[in-house]
């Protein structure tokens, strides 16, 4: 190739070269290209989610007061069952043995007890025929026709039939404490003996059946729980037990409205409302991550309609509506940015001076000013705000929201409708700055 090829080559290449950072430059001075949004006034309400199980408002655990092997079982997992209705029976023999064996004591102590009032009615008559020989031999002693010996023999007869009677008194006394005693007793067998046909105490649906016909039953000591035999569930009110994080429990209250979803019941939802709200957090498992486990609070939700086919353990979510508004401004919730301003003492916005353009978006970080280059009374802190494009730039303007919808915050001061705000890219509201110039194309999706 010639000398003079080269040179046009290498001409044309820098024509070209300018030409292509020409487009560049003057492309890069139209600004960014962003999408916006007019601000309007919207209806919100505010969600609080939480998952967790369906549980039955009133959970029975049946479990057996008398030891003993079980020899009738009437009732299987998910039988329904009406109050009263029986369940199962423990095997009665030994406690038909003690209420036999009591009866039979408390007859004999009755008996015993007959017989000694009978004995005190012998020694009263007794007594009386005593009294009456003694008064002859007083009178006998009058008239000097009887000794001595004979009428101290009547009168020590007398005190003898007296002591006799005093004495059977108080074994009648005592019998009759025995036979309490053993009625007591045969009492207690009773009500031991007719605990051995276990009957439902509710309304409701076998949830669960922990033994098998012919397994021995055990009850339960201070230390050790006795066996669960059945576990019954009154189904007609169920509740959502789910579980809230702590930094949003301040904002649930007690007959808030939620609504319910059970995974396994897709596609449907049902009403329900706030009924408890745990005092103390719930503990977390043992383990290694206990330490870091969050702190959760147990609220339960009643569900209001009912619900066919539900079952104990359902996994859910409830979505309790904590706030509500009616037609109040509000933004959305991607055109919200936060940035650091300074303020004055009197709590105003102080602008910083704007830095070139090219020197901005050319430089990764911008620099900021620490607290100790501040004027004095002058503070920097974070705040909330959004960018307006007012003459093809950002203006990013501080604004108080209140609460938060699904797509939307609530504004209490800074925005009116009809402000167009900046809503996307997600990556250019993030890195834009106040002064930044932009374009608006709304054809473009938000990223």
């Amino acid at each position: 190739m010639s000398r003079k090829n080269v040179l046009i080559a290498v001409a044309i290449v820098l024509v070209g070269a300018a030409v292509i950072g020409a487009n560049l430059y003057f492309k890069n001075e139209k600004g960014l290209s962003v999408t916006t949004e007019a601000i309007k006034t919207r209806d919100l309400e505010a969600i609080v989610s939480a998952s967790g199980k369906i549980q039955p408002k009133r959970l029975v655990n049946v479990t057996a007061e008398t030891p003993g092997r079980v020899v009738n079982l009437a009732v299987n997992e998910g039988d329904r069952i009406r109050k009263g209705q029986f369940l199962l029976q423990i095997d009665p023999k030994s406690l038909r043995t003690r209420v036999d064996s009591g009866s039979a004591s408390l007859q004999a102590a009755e008996a015993s007890l007959d017989q000694l009032r009978q004995s005190i009615e012998t020694a009263r008559v007794q007594l009386q025929q005593a009294q009456q020989t003694l008064a002859r031999q007083r009178d006998l002693w009058r008239q000097q026709l009887t000794t001595r010996e004979a009428l101290d023999r009547a009168e020590n007869d007398v005190k003898a039939a007296e002591s006799a009677i005093h004495e059977r008194e108080k074994q009648v006394t005592g019998q009759s404490s025995r036979i309490t005693q053993e009625r007591a007793t045969l009492e207690s067998a009773r009500y031991d003996l007719s605990k051995v046909r276990i009957e439902s105490p509710i309304d409701g649906i076998v949830t669960r059946r922990n033994i098998q016909e012919g397994e021995t039953a055990i009850i339960g000591t201070m230390n050790n729980p006795g066996t669960v035999l059945l576990t019954l569930a009154d189904m007609s009110i169920i509740q959502a037990e789910v579980e809230v994080d702590e930094t949003n429990i301040p904002n649930v209250q007690i007959g808030q409205l939620a609504k319910i979803t059970i995974d396994a019941i897709p596609e449907k939802t049902f009403k329900g409302h706030v009924s408890e709200i745990g005092n103390s957090p719930i503990q977390p498992t043992t383990g290694a991550a206990a330490g870091t486990q969050a702190t959760n609070f147990k609220v339960v939700v009643v569900l209001d309609e009912p619900v066919i086919d539900v079952r104990p353990g359902f996994t859910c979510t409830a979505d309790v509506t904590t706030a509500t508004r009616k037609s109040v401004v509000s933004v959305p919730i991607p055109a919200v940015a936060v940035r650091e301003l300074v303020y004055d003492a009197n709590g105003q916005v102080v602008k910083e001076p704007k830095t070139d353009n090219k020197r901005r978006r050319s430089a990764s970080v911008e620099p900021v000013a620490s607290a100790a280059e501040l004027p004095p009374g002058h503070t920097r802190k974070e705040t909330e705000g959004v960018f307006l494009v007012r003459d093809g730039k950002a203006e990013f303007l501080p604004i108080k929201m209140g609460i938060a919808g699904d797509k939307y915050f609530e504004v209490l001061s800074g925005l009116k409708p009809g402000d167009q705000v900046i809503t996307g890219p997600y990556n250019s509201v993030r890195g834009m700055n106040d002064g930044s110039l932009v374009k608006v194309d709304n054809s473009i999706k938000a990223k």
